[in-house]
């Protein structure tokens, strides 16, 4: 009896045994579905605050646009930002994306075939890395996009003309919602179902990630309620594996799938207010980046005001909400307000210069630390040594005094090996000035380079692309290669190489180490001429811009209403003021007439209600003679360091001649752009473009079309203006 209840036992333990082993091979099994999407779509577009997906071949175009280098604006492609960071190239794979916090500013760079463009700022960033799923993150098979809709079964792309369908019934439908919003009327996106802010995102989603540890129900944290919420929330910032470059975002306690949300936005606020600072004046407050985020104008999306036919015209966006926000009261000032820069000094510590000059570099950045005047409203210093490998000393938001400062320098060790100027250049442009590492966004950012004799890399590249991104570089070379050491130089004239060209500004050589002193104050002038800091001029505020109108009588009242709006959706994605891009406008018959100087207006808010107030003329066409008008009453007193572009809009051809005055504008430095409707003439478009006239002329069949070159010609303007020389 007793052999047979063993045996029995022994039966139901191997049964039970060998079930659990299926059970766990068909776990092992069971393997992650990876949805396809598109190149164009924008990691925006996607809901879901993680997940992997598969890019298709041939995304590597100019059209799939990237905003950003290493974290990207979510209004930017997927797979286009993939292949720029080097995770994938043009015949597509798999990329794990992490949506992050809204940055103040994004930096373009030309990286693996790919040129991403600048942004200043964006509700929402995302980072890339290589897709593979994340230990304890389970992934969604179907994506969920703002729309609704899912890639696991694959539709054909709407074209722009089905875009506009619905769109009344969508304005009509959500009109109590934008009503009871602070009476806000001026982003009504034209879309069938707005893409929503990150704010909206996290209060009405349930995210589809996971972890094995956290519940599903776990509260998910609300970003817009008090700065204190992802404070008590958030956990110490850990490094996470598997982000693109080893960006470290950390980590957190709350749900997942905000986990780098929350904690990017409480390290912010820490930061932050470790410096003492008013956080909603630096843009570091989490509640001031997600509500400021469904305000912001800079976007260049189609869903920008796309005008359409039946609607109202000024409904459509026509102001700008972040004008109609007053913007928070600057901190109690503290340091050099007159040198407001975010500077970073690259302290030489190969083994080449020798403990005695090291000393001396020290003594010289205390000197010149002391200069500055540090302080929260004026210049911030960190500094980063280089030797085989950079690292950084300490940040900008690390002191926020001289005297502290100058001690830290006393401090520092020499780390030694070769002088690989050329890696520590590459290291600052993706780590340094970073808003996590007190990069306040609206100063202008500084690298300072000391050399001692010659580098051992070369540095031309990692400048060029440092300069892309807003970065101000300036060398101070300390003595030279002796004669014996001269066949050992990398890169002949590396700092005419890798400095803005501009007269010696931003180069200087000290025949001895013994003879820094003398520079203190050269140098210390030349950096807080802010002026002069062409570098750190982006696209989107680095010109006065006039707009030369066609008023004639084949255009009509409401043709003219709709070319109005093209005019007001270019001018809102600019930077207005009286110091960044300023706006200007002509209105032209067979005469013409100055509706507004560069100026006249000096913020966005005054410049789209300028626009708006136009009156329609009508009359003949004389193009050629408007040219010549906006030449010398618009571009003659523009300033010297604005890029001054001109853009052109005509219905038809021209009574008079077009090319003498658009030649005699381009001999003077204006960038002409036309654009033609209906009757225009491709001849006289090429005419008055500058070249190559393909990129700087444009031709619709409808003025109810007009919209659709909104994002081309601002990203012509940007790709040009980053491709040109700094000099």
């Amino acid at each position: 009896m007793r052999a047979t209840v063993i045996a029995a036992f022994f039966g139901v333990f191997l049964t039970c045994t060998y079930t659990a082993k299926e059970a766990t091979k068909k776990t092992k099994k069971a393997k992650l579905y990876v949805p396809q999407i598109d190149c164009d779509v924008k990691a925006g577009k996607i809901i879901n605050p993680e997940f992997i997906a598969k890019c298709p071949p041939g995304c590597q175009d100019v059209k799939h646009r990237v905003y950003g280098t290493d974290i990207y604006a979510s209004f930017s492609s997927v797979c286009n930002a993939a292949i720029h960071s080097g995770i994938i190239d043009n015949t597509g794979g798999k990329v794990l994306v992490q949506k992050v916090a809204g940055h103040s500013g994004y930096r373009g760079s030309f990286s693996n075939g790919v040129r991403s463009l600048s942004l200043p700022r964006w509700r929402e960033s995302f980072l890339v890395s290589e897709g593979k799923p994340r230990k304890g993150v389970t992934y969604p098979s179907t994506l969920e996009y703002s729309s609704s809709k899912s890639t696991a079964v694959k539709s054909e792309p709407k074209k722009p003309e089905q875009d506009l369908k619905g769109m009344k019934s969508a304005d009509t439908a959500n009109t109590s919602e934008k009503t009871s919003d602070q009476g806000d009327t001026a982003r009504k996106e034209h879309q069938t179902t707005p893409e929503p802010t990150p704010a909206t995102e996290m209060a009405t989603t349930t995210p589809t990630p996971t972890t094995t540890t956290t519940e599903p129900s776990t509260t998910v944290p609300q970003p817009t309620t008090t700065p204190a919420a992802p404070r008590t929330t958030a956990a110490p910032a850990k490094a996470r594996p598997g982000l693109h470059r080893g960006r470290d975002m950390g980590s957190s306690s709350v749900h997942p799938a905000y986990a780098s949300v929350v904690a990017a936005a409480a390290r912010q606020v820490q930061a932050a207010q470790g410096r003492g600072q008013n956080t909603g004046a630096q843009h570091q407050e989490p509640v001031a980046t997600f509500q400021r985020a469904a305000s912001s104008p800079v976007h260049l999306a189609m869903e920008i005001d796309s005008w359409k036919p039946g609607l109202s015209l000024f409904d459509t966006g026509f102001t700008s909400k972040e004008e109609l926000n007053p913007k928070p009261l600057e901190p109690i000032s503290q340091g050099n307000q007159n040198c407001k820069v975010d500077l970073s000094f690259l302290m030489d510590g190969s083994w080449s210069i020798g403990k005695r000059r090291f000393q001396l570099q020290k003594r010289f950045l205390g000197n010149v630390a002391q200069a500055l005047g540090i302080g929260n409203a004026g210049p911030l210093m960190g500094i980063v040594q280089y030797g085989d490998d950079p690292s950084t000393e300490f940040n900008l938001k690390t002191y926020a005094n001289s005297k502290d400062l100058r001690n830290a320098i006393e401090k520092i060790q020499q780390k030694g090996g070769l002088s690989n100027v050329g890696k520590a250049l590459s290291f600052v442009n993706k780590n340094f000035f970073l808003d996590a590492n007190g990069n306040r966004g609206g100063a202008p950012n500084v690298v300072v380079v000391m050399v001692d004799g010659w580098p051992t890399d070369r540095v031309e590249e990692a400048s060029r692309l440092a300069r892309e991104s807003g970065i101000n570089i300036f060398f101070v070379t300390v003595e030279a290669a002796a004669q014996s050491e001269k066949q050992n130089v990398i890169e002949p004239n590396f700092v005419d190489k890798a400095v803005c060209r501009t007269s010696g500004f931003y180069s200087i050589n000290v025949p001895s180490w013994f003879s820094l002193h003398k520079v203190v104050q050269p140098l210390v002038k030349r950096v807080c001429d802010t002026e002069r800091l062409a570098c750190s001029k982006t696209c989107l505020n680095a010109a006065d811009i006039g707009f030369v109108i066609d008023g004639s009588s084949s255009v009509g009242t409401g043709n003219f209403r709709t070319v109005l709006q093209f005019v007001a959706n270019i001018s809102k994605e600019f930077e207005i003021s009286d110091t960044d891009t300023r706006i200007g406008a002509v209105q032209y018959t067979y005469e013409q007439r100055l509706e507004f100087s560069f100026d006249k207006y000096s913020t966005k808010q005054d410049v789209l209600n300028a626009i708006k107030r136009i009156s329609y003329w009508s009359g003949g066409t004389s193009t050629g003679a408007a040219i010549s008008y906006a030449s010398e009453q618009l571009f003659s007193k523009s300033k010297p360091n604005k890029r001054k572009i001109m853009i052109v809009i005509t219905d038809g051809r021209s009574y008079d001649d077009v090319s003498m005055p658009a030649m005699a504008a381009h001999q003077n430095g204006v960038i002409a752009y036309s654009v033609g409707v209906a009757w225009a003439a491709p001849d006289e478009l090429e005419a008055i473009a500058s070249d190559p006239a393909k990129e700087h002329s444009f031709f619709v069949d409808d003025f109810d079309n007009l919209y659709h070159y909104v994002n081309q010609l601002i990203q012509n303007i940007c790709t040009e203006f980053n491709s040109q020389p700094r000099n």
